[in-house]
């Protein structure tokens, strides 16, 4: 009867999980989608504590263990959730990500440990457990890297011929597991430390080089790493529920890698080996020459205000100022003098995917006025003032017009198509990618210098004296 229990609480689980996932896909459910996902997960951890049994019949013990790390767990991940700004959250989302990859990483190890003898262990086994050693360990340093890029403390690293030490730490790594699977040595759990070692190192140096607007894509793709990693923790140990969950997360995660790939233009190949998207340092990014023109609060109230169309950009300036209020505002603002209020998303705007969207939701702009990259460029032409907010390598045309620059064959939003161009930045400095932005010296481009918040303050009070 208790197995019957536990059996269910696993469907009820794994069926919270397709829901919550089935509903994180608009920002009107979302939030509901996570309650019901977390509500699953929950009913399937008190579950397995209470209802599990192995093949000896024992029940799980060590109770004040148990609750005392999900006690510990539960705080800090509280605490941590309500106090991140939203300008952090891409950290936040890679530092617990590869939480996750250290978890599998570790089962696999424990497991390890638990094998009698080796030479009897099953062939199956065996590869699950490596696996699971390997992409946990990968996704955890991996992630751990893409922590400190995130939040400025890591800076972009590369060497020549870093790409083919990365190739060859892989294939170093797939022969010892598969050496340790067939051969099976006395110096076996000697040689699963190395792979542990050779994991890490190989996670750390597949994200060193990768910098600039690619930082979504990794993110994107340590997220499958870590659901297949613990994918191979519900094999190990026949738990449905777990099962089900780490191949959600994989596959999300890939299929998600694959969207942001063809976003960013990029081989999923390249993104594997780490070949792609390393800091320029300005290589290959041409010096600009003339100047740039600025407009007053004054002149853009009174252009956007007598619009027809108006198309706003949000980018990770928007969200370092917390303006996304603001701009909600100004909105409405502009719709009540009959101008059309539209935005501009692409897919990799910010430092992880979805990033404008989150905001955006949170300040409870209306999902049908986020137009997608390609939906947008089709209207820019009748577009009559488009206001860029912070937004940089997304709209420069060095991605279609410069085959030197980093960025070039990015998909971008066409935003020069408009009659007139906006561009809200604090300085002249470059984007994320560190790269000029040719966009500034356009004829139909008008610079507005300050924080976006102020700025759109501002602009709200300017249009409403007109």
């Amino acid at each position: 009867m208790e197995l019957n229990i536990l059996t269910l609480c696993y469907i009820i689980g794994s069926v919270t999980f397709i829901l919550g996932l089935k509903m994180l896909s608009h920002p009107l459910r979302a939030r509901n989608g996570n309650l019901v996902a977390a509500a699953g997960m929950t009913i399937a951890i008190f579950g397995t504590i209470f209802l599990y049994k192995d093949d000896a019949g024992n029940k799980l013990h060590n109770y004040g263990w148990i609750f005392g790390g999900i006690a510990i767990g539960g705080i800090i991940g509280t605490l941590a959730a309500k106090k991140v700004k939203m300008t952090a959250m891409p950290e936040m989302v890679s530092m617990f990500n590869g939480m996750g990859g250290a978890c599998a990483a570790l089962i696999s190890l424990i497991e390890f440990g638990h094998i009698p003898d080796i030479s009897t262990a099953p062939t199956g086994m065996l590869i699950i457990i490596f696996a699971g050693l390997v992409i946990g360990s990968v996704s955890f340093a991996g992630s751990m890297i893409a922590w400190g890029k995130l939040n400025g403390s890591i800076k972009d690293f590369a060497f020549k011929g870093q790409h083919l030490l990365n190739i060859l730490l892989l294939l170093v790594i797939v022969g010892l597991s598969v050496y340790l699977t067939g051969w099976r040595p006395e110096t076996a759990k000697v040689l699963v430390f190395g792979i542990l070692g050779l994991s890490l190192l190989y996670g750390v140096f597949f994200v060193f080089p990768i910098g600039g607007a690619d930082m979504p894509v990794v993110i994107s793709l340590l997220n499958s790493f870590t659901g297949v990693a613990a994918a191979c923790g519900g094999f190990l140990y026949d738990n449905k529920v777990m099962l089900t969950g780490g191949i959600l997360v994989g596959a999300a995660g890939t299929l998600l890698t694959i969207l942001m790939c063809k976003a960013m233009n990029r081989s999923l190949t390249n993104v594997l080996i780490g070949s792609f998207g390393g800091s320029s340092n300005g290589a290959g990014a041409k010096k600009q020459q003339g100047s740039y023109k600025e407009i007053t609060l004054s002149d853009a109230a009174v252009v956007m205000a007598y619009a027809n169309k108006v198309m706003i950009v949000p980018g990770y300036g928007l969200a370092v100022a917390q303006a996304q209020h603001a701009c909600h505002e100004l909105e409405k603002i502009l719709a009540e003098k009959g101008v059309e209020v539209k935005y501009a998303i692409h897919p990799v705007a910010g430092r992880m995917p979805g990033h404008m969207n989150v905001l955006l939701a949170e300040a409870d702009v209306s999902y049908e006025k986020l137009l997608e990259m390609e939906h947008a460029n089709e209207e820019f032409p009748s577009t009559d003032v488009v206001l860029v907010l912070g937004a940089n390598d997304v709209v420069n045309p060095a991605a279609k017009t410069d085959p030197a620059s980093p960025i070039y064959g990015m998909p971008i939003l066409d935003v020069e198509l408009a009659k007139l161009v906006i561009i809200n930045k604090r300085s002249m400095k470059p984007g994320y990618a560190g790269i000029d932005n040719e966009l500034f010296f356009k004829p139909k481009t008008s610079m507005l210098f300050g924080d976006a918040k102020k700025v759109l303050q501002d602009l709200i009070g300017e249009i409403k004296n007109l």
